[in-house]
């Protein structure tokens, strides 16, 4: 039944956007309508088209659930104090927040044509930051960005399996895990670049 309670725009907005990303997980974009939408949120349709226009302003909408967060997040920790708070536990802290929405943005939405292009453009901005952080263990180019996209999947394909089959009171042992394999690859990488430019003479 459609509930009768009045709230705040801003909050019913993230409400439905909450419930829209359920169901888009459920059916994917061409097999959800908006009445699913409204079933999952508990509202009537109505009110769903009242707040997003159609069905890929609300995609969108659910997409930017998360990249809000992260946006916000990935600055907080910029700006604490050091040493910084693991990558790790900043993209699990915005999943625990956004579990259905994360999963969506991470493994389904680039195989969305309305979103596909979107999704490439995140996961560049992605690969690019990763590759920042990598370069002072990493000068050689290519190198550099083959382990910036493999890293950044180790960690995005990490958290989602995590909120698959984690337990979230385990949350601190996972973040402690994928943080040591994450530094240990790239520890890793730079012993192997390193002899192997000075076996070249580089």
């Amino acid at each position: 039944m459609a509930t009768t309670i009045r709230l705040p725009r801003a909050q019913r907005r993230a409400q439905i956007a909450t419930a829209a990303a359920a169901a888009f997980l459920r059916g994917g974009f061409d097999g959800t309508s908006m009445d699913d939408v409204a079933r999952e949120a508990g509202v009537t349709r109505l009110i769903v088209y009242r707040i997003f226009d159609g069905k890929e302003v609300l995609y969108r909408a659910v997409l930017d659930l998360v990249l809000d967060d992260l946006d916000a997040s990935f600055q907080q920790r910029v700006e604490a104090a050091d040493p910084p708070e693991p990558i790790a536990a900043v993209l699990l802290g915005v999943a625990r927040r956004h579990p259905d929405a994360f999963r969506l943005l991470w493994r389904h939405a680039a195989h969305e044509a309305p979103f596909a292009r979107f999704v490439r453009e995140f996961r560049r901005a992605v690969n690019e930051y990763a590759e920042a952080l990598l370069a002072p263990a990493l000068a050689e180019p290519v190198v550099r960005r083959w382990a910036a996209e493999a890293v950044a999947g180790h960690l995005y394909d990490g958290v989602c399996l995590w909120l698959d089959e984690g337990d979230p009171e385990r949350d601190d042992l996972f973040v402690a895990l994928l943080a040591a394999g994450s530094r240990a690859m790239v520890d890793g990488w730079r012993d192997v670049a390193a002899r192997t430019a000075g076996a070249d003479g580089r």
